[in-house]
């Protein structure tokens, strides 16, 4: 089958599940959660170098034939659909991978004030307060503190997709790249789709926004966070107070780089 290849990166606790879970209404399209893809990508990728000793015999042409088999591998027939959107937090660090892999294949970030981000992880945190998560490698001590130090530093859950998301964004691939932000996506949902659609050069779908399913209880329960990947029905602004001290929100409120046009020489959509 003569597939189209599509990526959701960006930020955690952003709407990437929601977007999938609403592009997963168009008959046509394939999307999910993240999956294992972006891993066995690394994998390979560090297989295929100079470590190993038969690398000799490996030229970059079928190191990229490979590269691309996992994904015409991993989606086989059984999922018939004409678009693929592959899910991973690691696709915005590797821009310059997928570039000559899948020339029309575009990026879609989603990204989300940070501060919201790390309040969103700690919601979790508390509401299954008798589950240690997989987040923290299913420590129970620690506190809010250390629990934002541990996310946001440079290989943590939330600084090392936030690392990545700014090398995608001032890189020279970013012709391929949109971000969609959160707020967008729950506050007109139709605009942010119609965004995505015209980005990816799909024509429009009839989606029903008061009607959206997605499942990944099993996965969540797995990793020690139930609601990690919970969708409601109908999609809606909801305000409430932060959980998080005053001093640990103030530290992430000025990480929304790409609310500033000054900070966006090269001009990536954002929506």
């Amino acid at each position: 089958m003569n597939r189209r290849f599509h990526f959701i990166s960006g930020l955690p606790r952003s709407g990437s599940t929601l977007l999938s879970a609403i592009l997963s209404q168009n008959p046509r399209f394939r999307a999910g959660m993240s999956g294992p893809i972006g891993g066995a990508f690394n994998t390979l990728l560090g297989e295929l170098s100079g470590r190993n000793e038969y690398s000799v015999f490996v030229t970059d042409e079928q190191r990229q034939r490979m590269l691309k088999g996992l994904f015409d591998t991993y989606y086989g027939p059984e999922y018939g659909a004409e678009v693929i959107f592959d899910t991973n937090r690691i696709w915005c660090s590797k821009m310059r991978h997928l570039r000559p892999l899948f020339p029309q294949g575009k990026v879609i970030a989603c990204v989300r004030n940070m501060s919201w981000i790390i309040d969103s992880i700690e919601q979790l945190i508390r509401k299954n307060t008798f589950q240690p998560s997989s987040i923290f490698n299913y420590q129970p001590g620690g506190t809010v503190y250390s629990r934002s130090e541990a996310l946001a530093n440079g290989e943590g859950m939330v600084g090392a997709p936030y690392n990545a998301l700014k090398e995608a964004f001032y890189g020279d691939e970013t012709q391929n790249l949109m971000l969609l932000q959160y707020e967008t996506l729950v506050s007109d949902p139709a605009a942010a789709i119609a965004a995505v659609y015209d980005f990816i050069g799909e024509m429009p779908y009839a989606h029903d926004f008061e009607n959206i399913s997605y499942q990944a209880d099993e996965f969540d329960l797995r990793a020690g966070t139930p609601g990690l990947h919970e969708v409601r029905r109908k999609i809606t602004v909801r305000e409430r107070m932060s959980v998080l001290p005053p001093d640990v929100f103030r530290r992430f409120e000025n990480d929304v780089f790409w609310r500033d046009a000054s900070l966006n020489p090269r001009n990536v959509r954002v929506v």
